[in-house]
């Protein structure tokens, strides 16, 4: 397989570490151009409800100055909708939120929050913004994103992290399977199917040789990995594993 599988990069986490102490240092825009020339494909940022990473500011710089195309997580709030129609990124992943947790735990329970999500998926779609749903890798789930007309699915990874961390390997087996399944399904059904969450250089390789898959967004573990041999080698080592495993 030659075909290439893009790799979007959330910065998120440059903005953890600047507000950690408050001022500027470090600054996501600075991560932005680091992924530009390291060869991310995209920049994936989540402006939370509480913003505890990615504030306003940064999306106006993100949206004035990124040149790769921008993907905004957003929750299915007002608000939120808001500010993806005034700032029409290329796409908007939408994603569940709760207060509590420290990252997205699990996948937006898309059959569920059909009469939520519908007009929110109608009005991003409406003002040319590429909407996806954050889903587990269900056939309910893709079944509800046909239903609600969303072009793409990113389907969550963390079950599959979980497993590989605990070293089941017949867990992961299974979980990949599902994944795989799960991506060609969609993919059949004509939605592109993307996925993230948990993503290491010791587990992305099965996951970028499923077929069907046309992007992974993988962020936390390279901003963590940054820390030690910087963010353009970090980038460059994923995209050359994501490249081999096709």
């Amino acid at each position: 397989m030659t075909n290439h599988i893009r790799l979007g990069v959330n910065i998120d986490h440059v903005a953890t570490i600047r507000n950690a102490r408050g001022g500027d240092h470090p600054d996501p825009m600075r991560a932005v151009r680091i992924v530009q020339e390291a060869g991310g494909d995209g920049i994936t940022v989540h402006l939370r409800e509480d913003r505890r990473h990615i504030r306003d500011s940064d999306l106006d710089a993100i949206m004035a100055g990124a040149t790769l195309p921008i993907n905004l997580e957003m929750a299915a709030t007002e608000e939120m909708l808001a500010i993806a129609l005034r700032h029409k990124p290329h796409a908007a992943c939408i994603v569940p939120e709760k207060r509590e947790e420290r990252t997205t735990e699990g996948g937006l329970d898309a059959a569920g929050l059909h009469n939520t999500l519908m007009p929110i998926v109608g009005r991003l779609s409406e003002a040319g913004i590429r909407v996806s749903l954050f889903i587990e890798p269900e056939a309910r789930q893709i079944e509800a994103a046909m239903r609600l007309g969303a072009p793409v699915v990113e389907l969550h990874t963390g079950r599959y992290a979980h497993l590989w961390l605990d070293e089941d390997q017949a867990g992961v087996e299974k979980e990949l399977k599902r994944i795989a399944d799960a991506a060609a399904l969609a993919a059949k059904n004509g939605i592109e199917p993307h996925a993230g969450h948990g993503l290491t250089f010791e587990n992305v390789q099965p996951i970028a040789a499923i077929p069907q898959l046309a992007e992974l967004n993988i962020g936390h573990y390279l901003i963590g990995e940054a820390i030690f041999d910087g963010l353009e080698a970090s980038i460059r080592k994923m995209r050359q594993l994501m490249d081999e495993a096709r």
